[in-house]
């Protein structure tokens, strides 16, 4: 939102009002060609977003995250399938055997020879819980990955939103604050004259050049604002972009749909769709099968083994014999004792469940105390943008009055000042209302866990219009 405040001039006789209007026609003419220039360069919010898709280190980094938790399901399934090995064993031996002799004594024999012996083996698990119990933990973090990377997904896009809009209302700020200092540059021009004159006061002057050098102190605010809103913007997309590369608001803004009207619709939403609710029974649910994993220590476990053996001189007692040994058969597993290993670690997971039952109980209750949030924020917003679009219309007939009147010697300098700030402050409070407006209806759909990027094109098509944003008053190149 590019906002170009003119401030009215007093008023003359009607061929100069003519003259004046007629400059004001030609210089909006040249500040909408300028404007037509610039814009041609810079790029809406659809723009930035598709940059940050691309760039963010926050979404890549969820984007590995979301990898990594997929394999859980692979690493489960495999202690469920058939596993297959093999081992080889080659070697030199030197070795004295002593033997008893016949006529009494003993006899020593040497000897240095080659063995070998190798081992194909496969096993089936038939009866493992524990494999099985790995395998649902598996699954349920594979499905708790998914859902935190739709979480850090649609967070993006308000993230990049949040930036961008920052980013714009700085800039309108400078905006506002220069047209400020214009404003008061010629009140207080016209105060030096008239206290040259003998017709004005000293208080005039000093009251107007304190609300300039205010205009001024907000303008450097201003200025510090936007370059910490384009930096956090640049975080995002890779590059630190430049002021005019962002699009400003449209001249028309209209309202945004609901899909439910009632605070009570919302959270019915967010309670089946907010993903970091989901992730967190993804959780709960690995939690409870790390209980089993830990039971299953208990239990005992039976598997299907078959073997292929080759082997020469293994051992003394099989010195240059060779053999072959094909083996198929079942191994039975039972636990009996482990010093009370496997009761502590039941103990140990059925805690740490309870502690995440109650963390996503908390976390539940933050999300949807946010979506009220949000959704008071939305409604509150439309009513702001309203009153605020009135407070600028009158505000700005009343500089207009306030400057006869003292023309007239009916009012004093210090009303047109008030008058003049309040206006400037309705300016503000107007693109800040605008802005929160656009904001609330992403984060409303952000904890409702419905965001897609459709409706960060909707908001985008508020975007990137030449029409100036806040066209509020009559006689004046307002947005």
């Amino acid at each position: 939102m590019r906002i170009l405040v003119q401030p009215a001039g007093p008023v003359g006789p009607p061929r100069c009002a003519a003259r004046r209007r007629l400059s004001a026609a030609a210089l909006m003419l040249i500040l909408v060609a300028m404007g037509a220039i610039s814009c041609a360069h810079a790029q809406g919010l659809m723009a930035f977003y598709g940059m940050a898709l691309e760039n963010d280190p926050g979404y890549r980094a969820a984007q590995a995250e979301r990898d990594a938790g997929r394999e859980e399901r692979a690493i489960g399934r495999a202690a469920l399938l058939p596993k297959l090995s093999y081992q080889y064993q080659a070697g030199r031996n030197q070795s004295g055997v002593t033997e008893p002799a016949w006529l009494g004594g003993t006899t020593t024999t040497e000897r240095s020879y080659r063995s070998y012996s190798s081992a194909l083996t496969l096993q089936q698990p038939l009866l493992d819980y524990e494999a099985l119990s790995r395998y649902h933990y598996g699954v349920a973090q594979a499905h708790h990955a998914d859902e935190r990377f739709r979480s850090r997904s649609q967070e993006l896009a308000l993230r990049v939103a949040q930036a961008y809009t920052e980013a714009l209302y700085a800039r309108d700020q400078i905006d506002l604050s220069q047209a400020q200092k214009r404003s008061y540059a010629e009140l207080l021009a016209l105060n030096r004259r008239m206290l040259a004159a003998g017709e004005g006061t000293r208080t005039d002057l000093l009251e107007t050049q304190a609300r300039h050098d205010l205009a001024v102190a907000q303008e450097i605010e201003a200025v510090d604002a936007l370059d910490a809103a384009l930096r956090t913007l640049g975080a995002m997309v890779g590059r630190v972009p430049r002021a005019d590369d962002l699009a400003p608001l449209a001249g028309k803004f209209g309202e945004l749909a609901l899909e439910e009207t009632a605070y009570e619709g919302w959270q019915r939403v967010a309670l089946a769709h907010n993903p970091e609710l989901a992730a967190q029974q993804h959780a709960l649910e690995s939690a409870r099968q790390r209980i089993e994993q830990a039971r299953a220590g208990h239990l005992p476990s039976v598997s299907l083994y078959a073997s292929a053996g080759r082997q020469k001189s293994s051992s003394e007692s099989t010195y240059d014999q060779r053999y072959v040994t094909n083996s198929v058969g079942l191994q039975v597993s039972i636990p009996i004792f482990a010093g009370g290993g496997v009761s502590a670690s039941v103990r140990q997971a059925v805690d740490e469940r309870e502690q995440m039952r109650f963390e996503g109980n908390a976390r539940q209750s933050e999300i949807l105390g946010d979506l009220r949030r949000q959704f008071n924020l939305f409604r509150s917003s439309a009513a702001k943008m309203r009153a605020y679009q009135l407070a600028v219309d009158s505000t700005h007939e009343l500089i207009r009055a306030m400057k006869k009147s003292v023309a007239g010697g009916e009012r004093v300098n210090a009303d047109v000042l008030q008058a003049e700030q309040q206006y400037y402050d309705a300016l503000r409070n107007l693109a800040q209302a605008r802005y929160a407006y656009l904001l609330s209806w992403l984060a409303l759909k952000f904890h409702a866990g419905t965001l897609a990027p459709e409706h960060v094109r909707v908001v985008d098509g508020y975007f990137g219009h030449l029409a100036p944003v806040l066209h509020e008053a009559q006689g004046q190149n307002l947005p």
